[in-house]
């Protein structure tokens, strides 16, 4: 069972409490300065003031992370402002090596072999004669050495050519590769945000969770302790809970994210049993 450390806090102030090399894994998603409604924070810094206080989260990052960890940091870009993510990249550059870069496709559009169009995914259409849909985000794999080994085929696919499998030596006879950095994470779909998923800027349960395996098996003890500084309503989170990760520690500075989160994992009602149970006891 997970055990859940969420706490309402600036995640600045909260990790800088955490021991060094303490945690294996961290998966979040900061606020994209966009311009995005949150709750508590204003997302509308100037870009030095922004690319600053990412720099300063991500030393925290860095220091209790351990040598062998691995830092997923999903970064979504405007049409309007497409260059944020990469200035984010050259910022945590002080930290960190970057191992992996990751496509999110959260829509996509494909011919099939008889010809027909088929749509998959959900987007956010805009009104412009200047850009496109913008139907991805990047997940940047960061770690300390660039040298991290990962477990390829945790999120593998079967060969679609079955005579790969004995064609090619290093399949072993096993029907699965590598996915690549492709991936496609629909969001699920929904009747209403504010009841349902009520948060500006979340990424699906599922996107946490290919992190997790791909970073190691947890059964091999790869993933002992997660961290996510931007918890929000705590999907990744409930991603850690699926795959069995013994720890999670998440900060969040909105007291009405952070209550949804404890509601979807059922901590605030088992807190309360436990506090009722002692209570008992002293009684």
């Amino acid at each position: 069972m997970t055990k859940f450390r969420l706490r309402r806090q600036d995640c600045i102030r909260g990790i800088s409490r955490l021991s060094d090399e303490s945690v294996d894994l961290v998966v979040t998603s900061p606020p994209y300065n966009l311009g995005i409604s949150y709750g508590k924070y204003s997302d509308r810094q100037d870009r030095q003031s922004y690319l600053r206080w990412c720099h300063q989260w991500a030393e925290q990052v860095r220091r209790v992370l351990k040598s062998s960890g691995s830092f997923f940091l999903n970064i979504g870009a405007a049409p309007s402002n497409p260059m944020l993510p990469h200035e984010i990249v050259i910022t945590l550059r002080d930290f960190f090596v970057l191992q992996n870069t990751i496509h999110w496709i959260k829509s996509i559009t494909i011919e099939d072999r008889e010809g027909e169009v088929r749509s998959y995914g959900h987007f956010k259409p805009i009104s412009s004669k200047r850009f496109l849909n913008d139907c991805h985000e990047y997940i940047f794999h960061f770690t300390k050495t660039g040298g991290a080994a990962i477990d390829r085929l945790a999120i593998g696919v079967p060969y679609q050519d079955k005579t790969n499998i004995a064609r090619w030596a290093h399949t072993r006879g096993s029907d699965l590769r590598c996915r690549g950095n492709i991936w496609f994470v629909p969001y699920e779909t929904i009747q209403s945000r504010e009841k349902e998923r009520p948060h500006p800027a979340t990424f699906p349960v599922q996107l946490a969770e290919w992190c997790i395996k791909l970073h190691g098996p947890v059964g091999a003890g790869r993933v002992e302790t997660m961290l996510d500084p931007f918890l929000g309503i705590g999907n990744s989170a409930l991603a850690a809970r699926r795959c069995s990760v013994k720890k999670f520690i998440g900060f969040e500075i909105d007291e009405t994210y952070l209550a949804e989160a404890k509601r979807r994992l059922g901590v605030a009602h088992a807190s309360h049993m436990l506090v009722s149970a002692s209570r008992r006891n002293k009684l």
